[in-house]
């Protein structure tokens, strides 16, 4: 009689499982998603996402050590471990919802379980992302191209869609949220300019005439209205 294998050791084999998971899909999208399983219920593709979810709250969480992070302060970075996830999990959800429809248009038959899984494994990319997502710019869209051509290898692997086809409806797609990422980023990027050089100012906006001090409110104001316009 074989021994059943301890909750440890299983512990081992699920983490050894979703890890080689996520290697395939980063190594060859286009094998991993030929011999994916259209079927088989939720609970493997959503315990996948989750994983991921953490490992991206990990990272978050060591950026924010070095300064790095996207959490405010060490403390928010901690809770992310716990928040990313979960958000991963029901975003998964409305991911999938959108994407269904857009194959379901360009004529695939498969069903929403496969639309999902689909959108699950392909978060295999993102602790890849949000460890280059530090670099301005080139972060973001190296994540966005990234992802359009696996959201192009599950189209054509999964559902059947044709090569020329894929391309051009999820260039498209994808093409106007890296003109939307590019637009956020440097939007932030320049109102957080103002807002530290404001705040220099205001370190001795008590010392100020009122003349100097309505002076500084107008430069700021000025700097605030450039960044809209050019946005």
């Amino acid at each position: 009689m074989t021994d059943k294998p301890t909750t440890e050791e299983q512990m081992k084999k699920n983490i050894a499982s979703i890890l080689d998971t996520m290697k395939e899909v980063i190594i060859n999208p286009a094998r991993f998603f030929r011999k994916m399983p259209k079927g088989g219920g939720f609970i493997e593709p959503i315990i996948f996402v989750a994983s991921m979810g953490v490992i991206m709250g990990a990272i978050n969480l060591v950026l924010s050590i070095v300064g790095l992070g996207f959490a405010p302060s060490f403390g928010m970075a901690l809770l992310y471990v716990v928040i990313i996830p979960v958000f991963a999990v029901i975003f998964g959800f409305v991911g999938a919802a959108i994407l269904f429809v857009i194959w379901r248009i360009m004529g695939s038959q498969e069903s929403y379980e496969t639309a999902y899984r689909c959108g699950a494994y392909a978060s295999a990319i993102t602790p890849v992302t949000t460890i280059i997502g530090v670099i301005p710019y080139l972060g973001g869209i190296a994540g966005i191209v990234w992802m359009a051509y696996i959201t192009v290898c599950a189209s054509i692997e999964v559902h059947g869609i044709k090569p020329k086809i894929a391309w051009i409806v999820f260039g498209v797609l994808f093409g106007l949220l890296l003109l939307m990422n590019i637009s956020g980023t440097y939007t932030a990027r320049h109102f957080s300019g103002e807002m530290e050089q404001w705040q220099k100012t205001s370190q001795d906006f008590d010392k100020m005439t009122p003349d100097e001090k309505g002076e500084a409110l107008g430069k700021f104001m000025k700097g605030m209205q450039k960044g809209v316009e050019k946005n």
